[in-house]
C-alpha cells in the first residue's frame, strides 16, 4: 500500500508529527507554493483580499491529491487558519483535523543564530517542521543585521540580506518548535538593525508594527504575494544605511 499523503498546515503538534512519521506517511507543507497555479483559481472559496499563506494553502488544497489535513488553529497559527479549516471541510472529501499546537519543550534555534545564506536559514526551518528531532548545534555568529517575522511566500527577498542575518519571531518559534511561545516571538535585540516583517492582511502585521515601532534600528515591511522593486529597494537600502552591508557587498 502507497505512504498516505498528509497535507499540514502551520505546526502540528509534535505528538502529530511524530504519529505521521511512525506511520511513514508523506508529509507535504500547505504553507509552501506546491501547484504552479494563479492564485485566482481558489478565490471560488477566498477573497483575493486575504492572507496570501492561507490563500496559497487553499490552492494546494484543492490540486493536490491528499488522503487527510493536519491544520493548527490555535495561537500558534490564526484565527484566519480555522476558518480556512471550516471552508476546507466543506469543499474536499478527506478528514481536515483541527490541532491547537501549546508544545512548550524548547528545541533551541541554532539555525536562527548561525552564519548562513539567509534563503538556506529559512528552507531548513521550514523543512523542519516535518522532523520530531531537534537541528544540530551550529556555531552562532555576531549579527550583522536581523529578520523578524514569519517566513514570507516569496522566498526571493532573503537573497537579500547578509549571511550574517539573525532570524527573531515566529519563524524562530519555527524553529523551537513552540509556534504559540509569544515571549519568543516577540524577543528582538535592540542592538541589530531589523526588518521587521509580514504578510499583508496577516494579523501579525499588527504585532510587527508595534515592535518595529519601539526598535530603535528597525524597517515595518509588509509584501502580499511577492516583493516588488518598492519592498526590495526598501530593504537594500535599510541594511545599506544600516551599516549591515559595506557599499563593496562586505558583511560587517
Amino acid at each position: 500500500m502507497p505512504a498516505k499523503k498528509i497535507g499540514i498546515v502551520g505546526i502540528p503538534p509534535l505528538a502529530v508529527i511524530k504519529k505521521l512519521k511512525d506511520r511513514e506517511c508523506n508529509i507535504v507543507d500547505l504553507d509552501e507554493p506546491q501547484i504552479h497555479l494563479g492564485m485566482d483559481v481558489g478565490s471560488l472559496y477566498l477573497p483575493k483580499v486575504y492572507c496570501a499563506i492561507l490563500r496559497t494553502v487553499v490552492v494546494n488544497a484543492l490540486y493536490l491529491d491528499l488522503d487527510e489535513i493536519y491544520i493548527d488553529v490555535g495561537p500558534g497559527k490564526c484565527d484566519c487558519a480555522l476558518h480556512v479549516a471550516t471552508i476546507l471541510e466543506d469543499i474536499l472529501k478527506i478528514p481536515v483535523n483541527r490541532t491547537r499546537n501549546l508544545d512548550s519543550e524548547p528545541f533551541g534555534t541554532p539555525i536562527s543564530r548561525t552564519r548562513m545564506p539567509l534563503f538556506e536559514k529559512f528552507m531548513a526551518i521550514t523543512r523542519g517542521v516535518m522532523s520530531d528531532s531537534p537541528h544540530p548545534p551550529m556555531e552562532p555568529c555576531r549579527p550583522a543585521a536581523g529578520f523578524w517575522g514569519v517566513p514570507p511566500r516569496d522566498f526571493s527577498i532573503l537573497s537579500l540580506f547578509p549571511d550574517t542575518t539573525h532570524v527573531y519571531g515566529w519563524t524562530r518559534c519555527m524553529e523551537n518548535k513552540t509556534p504559540a511561545d509569544l515571549g519568543l516571538e516577540t524577543y528582538v535585540n535592540s542592538a541589530v538593525p531589523t526588518v521587521f516583517f509580514a504578510q499583508s492582511f496577516c494579523a501579525k502585521t499588527a504585532l510587527a508594527h508595534h515592535l518595529a515601532r519601539l526598535h530603535p534600528h528597525s524597517l515595518y515591511l509588509d509584501c502580499d504575494l511577492a516583493a516588488g522593486n518598492s519592498a526590495r529597494a526598501k530593504i537594500e537600502a535599510f541594511l545599506e544605511l544600516s551599516g549591515a552591508k559595506r557599499p563593496d557587498g562586505d558583511q560587517v
